[in-house]
């Protein structure tokens, strides 16, 4: 690991602990409102990373949210429209989606920040950027 990584991950971690102690800026503990971020998918995903100011623990739990439900959204609406394995593809995605949906909520509940591979590493460096 790089110096540039290991300081990046030094100041994720010692801002997600500092961060998780503190309230949302939406009045509800931290784990709450990372935890209802995955409840609705992408859309309270949505709503939680534009009206989350303080907690950088929410906004990306929030932004995770977003990119991985608007993905697997995408996925299973491109797989509606192929013929045959598109149903299969489908069913896969929505169970996939299911399992990971109660995974995130359970594990957003316990403040732990745990990062998917590549979505969370993108979710992780909008919201470090401050980005939208």
């Amino acid at each position: 690991m790089d110096e540039n990584n290991q300081n990046t991950e030094e100041l994720v971690t010692n801002e997600t602990k500092e961060d998780f102690n503190m309230k949302s800026s939406t009045g509800l503990d931290n784990n709450l409102a990372a935890l209802l971020c995955y409840l609705g998918a992408f859309i309270t995903g949505i709503i939680f990373y534009f009206i989350e100011k303080n907690s950088k623990y929410v906004k990306f739990h929030a932004m995770q949210s977003t990119i991985l439900f608007g993905g697997l959204f995408v996925i299973n609406l491109i797989s509606s429209f192929i013929p045959f394995i598109g149903g299969l593809i489908s069913l896969l995605v929505t169970l996939g989606g299911f399992i990971l949906w109660i995974v995130m909520m359970i594990k957003a509940y316990q403040g732990e920040r745990f990062k998917l591979p590549y979505i969370g590493d993108y979710a992780e460096k909008i919201v470090l950027e401050n980005k939208f």
